[in-house]
């Protein structure tokens, strides 16, 4: 599970260049500390939604929202990527530049259709997983190049309160967490405790596990996980350029991942984003700190 992250965080490092080139953004003023509360409210809309499609029991329109998503956000990615390996090429040998950026839109679109219908007709844990961590890394990202550092920080305090009140108080989470895992959805990546384990077969519910202790054949992780606590990463060397603060962002993560497993191995839920985002802060300060770099460059206010 900890290769997830890694994987991620490498990856969304790899890809904020060309989405910021290309204009890929959330937000047009990264620096805005209004915008990580707009997104927290986007989120709060959007499970609202699906909790209140789920509860009508309409699960191909749950399907039909977030492969639509999932399916876009998967074109964001591949669209710059493939442009070092379609458009130069194709325009290096005379193709016009238009052309060749209209044939790396069609094959990004390609790609992501294929691995969409692979989610929608054979939704295997390793499929789950592997466009996960594509969405994942598309999304931190985006979210790496739309927020200054001061907006990230408040982006991953606020979604870390928020994670323990929907997990802890509200419950809400698992009945979330068990909608997208009977839809076998790439909102919950898993990881089998065994070679042989197949996530087509698994019918234990999340909130079931919760309310009785029973141990799981695999380990469930919300996308959400990797995403948040990784923006700081990418914010820390793309934005700032401090690769210091990166690596300690990314151990931290690391550190906070270490702490949530100590206590999901004792075989209940926990919420990720407490231990998670407050690893990677700390990583972030500590990194930051051991690079030289002024604190008045972060942008927090009172801190000149």
């Amino acid at each position: 599970m900890g290769l997830m992250f890694l994987m991620t965080q490498l990856l969304a490092v790899l890809v904020a260049g060309p989405f910021e080139r290309a204009g890929i953004r959330a937000f047009e003023d990264p620096s805005d500390p209004v915008n990580p509360v707009i997104y927290v409210g986007l989120i709060l809309a959007f499970t609202v939604v699906i909790l209140i499609i789920a509860k009508l029991k309409l699960d191909w329109l749950i399907q039909l929202i977030i492969l639509g998503a999932i399916g876009a956000t998967l074109v964001y990615v591949f669209w710059p990527l493939l442009a070092y390996v379609i458009v130069v090429p194709l325009v290096h040998f005379g193709v016009a530049p238009a052309t060749a950026a209209w044939i790396d839109l069609g094959v990004s679109v390609g790609l992501a259709a294929v691995l969409t219908a692979l989610l929608y007709k054979w939704p295997e844990w390793y499929i789950v997983d592997s466009v996960g961590i594509l969405v994942a890394a598309g999304a931190t990202a985006i979210f790496g190049v739309s927020f200054t550092f001061f907006p990230a920080l408040i982006l991953l305090v606020l979604l870390a309160i928020y994670d323990a009140i929907a997990v802890y108080r509200t419950r809400h989470m698992l009945a979330l967490a068990d909608t997208v895992v009977g839809l076998r959805l790439p909102i919950m990546l898993v990881v089998p405790k065994h070679r042989d384990y197949s996530f087509l077969a698994e019918k234990d519910s999340v909130s079931e596990q919760a309310s009785t202790g029973k141990p799981r054949d695999a380990m469930f992780m919300g996308l959400g996980d990797l995403v948040i606590p990784s923006v700081l990463v990418v914010v820390a060397y793309h934005n700032l350029g401090n690769p210091e603060a990166a690596i300690g962002a990314l151990v931290g993560t690391f550190a906070g991942f270490l702490l949530l497993m100590s206590f999901v191995l004792r075989g209940r839920p926990h919420a990720g984003l407490p231990s998670l985002n407050g690893g990677s802060i700390l990583g972030f300060f500590l990194g930051y700190w051991l690079s030289g770099a002024s604190f008045g460059a972060l942008g927090i206010p009172g801190i000149g």
